[in-house]
């Protein structure tokens, strides 16, 4: 049997489990999928015990996705995000460590038809969901504005990032206006009707993905929907970057609809 699982502190309310167990199952797998909640100290013991142990993979999450990268061998694009949430350790090295919430983000997109080639996309959050949004965009080929309440975050990550500009919050009338894309990669609705964009910025030519799941209708989706704009929840996001992660592992492809299904059964 093979195990995988989530590492992260706190973990008890993830919603991953369900969403792997729903795979395994549809797929025939023999396979389990566990949490740990190693202390914060222990990060570096906890991914030598997994490999010791013979763990196929692990999903990790707030607050150890920067700590994992000096325990594995990065991919680039986990490198030049600073983080990584999925760690494989099927090959004969040292576990590698990848980063599927930027594919996440960009599947939730692509599923609902949105186009990003060639897009002007604005991320609202410089943290670690915005940054990897940005990369993952501007390798897509979208030109990217970054928007971040702390201006100059928001600049130096668009140093990093191709072809991406660092804003305030400020501007977001004036650069959204001329935006194809919009992605909330803040807290900001997650439980509460509190929205980073104000309504009259929103217009019909957008899409929009937020990536709070919680609740899945956001006021940030409320008000684009009415504005006529295409509306992607963040329980998209949060389910490719499932799949993502267990097509890396198993080589296999994922059964999306059966994982959509056990994940909003859950919310």
């Amino acid at each position: 049997m093979d195990v995988f699982g989530l590492l992260g502190n706190p973990v008890g309310h993830s919603l991953s489990p369900p969403l792997h167990e729903a795979a395994y199952d549809e797929l025939g797998l023999e396979a389990r999928y566990v949490t740990f909640e190693p202390k914060p100290e222990a990060i570096g013991a906890a991914i030598e015990g997994a490999k010791a142990l013979g763990i196929a993979g692990l999903n990790v999450t707030i607050p150890f996705k920067q700590d994992v990268l000096e325990c594995v061998e990065a991919d680039e694009l986990a490198t030049r995000i600073g983080a990584v949430n999925t760690i494989d350790f099927t090959g004969s090295g040292p576990p590698t460590g990848h980063n599927t919430d930027a594919a996440g983000a960009l599947r939730a997109l692509r599923d609902h038809d949105v186009t990003l080639a060639d897009a002007r996309a604005v991320v609202v959050g410089a943290g670690g969901a915005g940054r990897a949004i940005a990369f993952g965009l501007a390798d897509a080929g979208a030109t990217v504005d970054v928007a971040n309440r702390t201006e100059s975050t928001a600049h130096d990550l668009a140093d990093e990032v191709p072809n991406a500009t660092g804003y305030g919050l400020d501007s977001l009338e004036r650069i959204v206006a001329d935006a194809d894309v919009l992605v909330n990669a803040t807290s900001v609705g997650m439980k509460e009707d509190a929205t980073p964009v104000p309504p009259a910025h929103l217009h019909g030519d957008l899409a929009v993905l937020d990536a709070v799941y919680q609740p899945l209708e956001t006021q940030l989706l409320q008000d684009a929907r009415e504005a006529g704009a295409t509306t992607v929840d963040g329980a998209w996001m949060l389910l490719y970057q499932g799949v993502e992660a267990l097509e890396l592992w198993t080589g296999r492809d994922a059964p999306v609809d059966a994982m959509n299904e056990a994940l909003r059964s859950q919310l």
